[in-house]
């Protein structure tokens, strides 16, 4: 048994006695390296200080750290010049580093292990948006990509959130209607304009939103533009309001 396939999604689908007997043989391995740690899904002392994760003041909006400390809800200059659709925003870590490693292993590298710690991690943060009424809705993959990938990256950490806090899950209800590409090494205006319409609701789902609140989830956020096409179809769709939150935010120097 590799150490990939040790760390990759069927594992965590084996029964108890099973996975602890290959614990026995396979001990749990830190999240972003292979060394060996007391409780699965977890980071070790050396890997902590490079997974930057997001405390203190961040901008309401979109959730990327800010200096100083502030009570009162604070929005990035992005955010003060960009118009979100949405309402608040949220995110885990700072995109870099172990942050980066996770989320490219979750990405591209079959690590569905990944998601399990980060429903934990989004859990936390999501807290202040959800309301009774919300629904978790992921940002969807074109059908291209999908069949390429086999799974969505953003649909497991929201399958994985919606364990972690009882709300409910509708992974289907987005679809993106045509393939927009790499938004790496386009511009801010380009990555919207490329967006633009690219994200629609099913007809046949767009009624378990209607009136609700829907929170939208994401791997990463860069400028934003895929979360503003999203957020705008579930308006279309009749939703009452919309949130987002993500595992990532890329940093401000990092912005395109």
């Amino acid at each position: 048994m590799t150490h990939r396939a040790e760390r990759a999604s069927p594992f965590a689908r084996l029964t108890p006695a099973l996975r602890g007997a290959l614990r026995v043989i396979y001990p749990p391995q830190c999240l972003t390296c292979e060394t060996p740690v007391s409780e699965e899904g977890t980071l070790c002392p050396a890997c902590w200080p490079e997974v930057p994760f997001i405390h203190g003041l961040a901008c309401d909006k979109c959730g990327i750290p800010l200096p100083g400390d502030s009570r009162e809800a604070v929005l990035c200059d992005d955010c003060l010049a960009i118009a979100r659709p949405w309402g608040r925003g949220r995110a885990v870590l700072v995109y870099g580093g172990g942050a980066r490693r996770l989320v490219l292993g979750l990405k591209y590298g079959d690590r569905h292990d990944v998601a399990a710690p980060a429903g934990r991690w989004l859990a936390r943060a999501a807290r202040p948006l959800l309301r009774p009424d919300s629904v978790i809705v992921p940002v969807p993959l074109h059908w291209w990509r999908l069949f390429r990938r086999r799974y969505n990256q953003a649909a497991l950490l929201g399958a994985a959130l919606s364990r972690e806090t009882g709300v409910e899950h509708l992974p289907d209800l987005l679809i993106r209607r045509r393939h927009t590409g790499n938004q790496d090494g386009r511009s801010r205006a380009d990555r919207f304009a490329n967006l633009q319409g690219a994200i629609v609701a099913r007809a046949a789902r767009a009624a378990r939103i209607t009136g609700r609140h829907v929170l939208l989830v994401d791997d990463v956020m860069t400028s934003g533009a895929t979360l503003a096409a999203a957020a705008e179809a579930c308006f279309e769709a009749g939703a009452d309001a919309v949130d987002v939150i993500t595992l990532a935010r890329v940093g401000r120097d990092d912005l395109a």
